[in-house]
């Protein structure tokens, strides 16, 4: 969870006494927790003193490990935070009844996201077959499973993330429902087998469109995620979808749309679920 508050008298006491003046004004007063492991984020002027920053707020805050925040990137979205404090990053997230486990230092794990992994499970049906393309650790599948009881084959590239995956269906106790592939979701066999699609990439979605159609049945839903400039809004999404669909023989429909969270400056991270149908 993201906590915003004004900082602990504790973390100041503790601090004020080793820390230049006028330093302890600017200490974080916001962070990211997930499971037992913080992420910080630290102004420059901190840096000389981030190790010890870190184990104060891991002492005050009952934390074991403390990553500095730092850019997310590459095929994989994976993150790349320095450890502050602690040396075991591998921690077990409990959100809305699901246990996530993950490597936070490796693995992206958005907890402003938190709404979307609520309301997939609001609108999963049981036994509806879900293909989810780009899996991760479960992020958005697992509550469909777990809560919604649909079917779900859930997609994942990366060898790393695939084992905690395979974990976290194995601790949430739905291996009757879920089944993971680690492969490019691009060499999956199965054709128009799909009720549902859960697309939840982004900057480059747009390019996996072919194979979503492809992998849906006529009428299915797909949830498809995607970074916007606010300037093409609210256009786009839907806008480059229907037309990659009408170029493969589909018609898609809007449903509806929303803002998941600010990407970058002036670039918004959307999701359209979108109901498809074969000419």
């Amino acid at each position: 969870m993201v906590r915003t508050q004004l900082i602990k008298p504790r973390i100041r006491e503790i601090l004020s006494k080793e820390l230049p003046p006028g330093l302890v004004a600017k200490l974080p007063k916001h962070w990211v927790q997930i499971g037992d492991v913080l992420i910080l984020p630290l102004r420059p002027e901190l840096e000389p003193y981030r190790h010890r920053i870190a184990e104060v707020y891991a002492e005050v805050l009952g934390v074991k490990t403390v990553l500095k925040k730092g850019r997310i990137g590459g095929e994989f979205r994976e993150t790349n935070y320095e450890i502050l404090y602690g040396n075991n990053t591998v921690t077990v997230h409990v959100e809305n009844g699901i246990k996530y486990k993950l490597d936070v230092a490796r693995i992206m794990f958005s907890p402003a996201n938190v709404k979307e992994r609520v309301r997939m499970a609001e609108v999963a049906k049981p036994d509806e077959l879900v293909v989810d393309m780009f899996a991760g650790i479960g992020h958005l599948s697992l509550p469909m499973a777990v809560h919604a009881g649909a079917k779900v084959i859930a997609i994942e590239k990366s060898p790393y993330t695939f084992q905690f995956l395979v974990e976290n269906i194995e601790l949430n106790g739905v291996h009757d429902r879920m089944t993971a592939y680690n492969i490019d979701n691009r060499d999956f066999p199965g054709e128009n087998i799909a009720d549902r699609i859960l697309m939840g990439y982004v900057v480059t979605t747009h390019e996996f469109i072919p194979k979503a159609l492809s992998i849906a049945k006529d009428e299915a839903v797909i949830h498809y995620h995607n970074t916007v400039p606010e300037r093409l809004m609210p256009e786009e999404p839907f806008r480059t979808f229907q037309r990659i669909a009408r170029e493969h023989g589909y018609e898609a429909e809007k449903m509806k749309e929303l803002v998941i969270k600010r990407y970058a400056p002036g670039v918004w991270h959307v999701v359209v679920d979108v109901r498809v149908y074969k000419k």
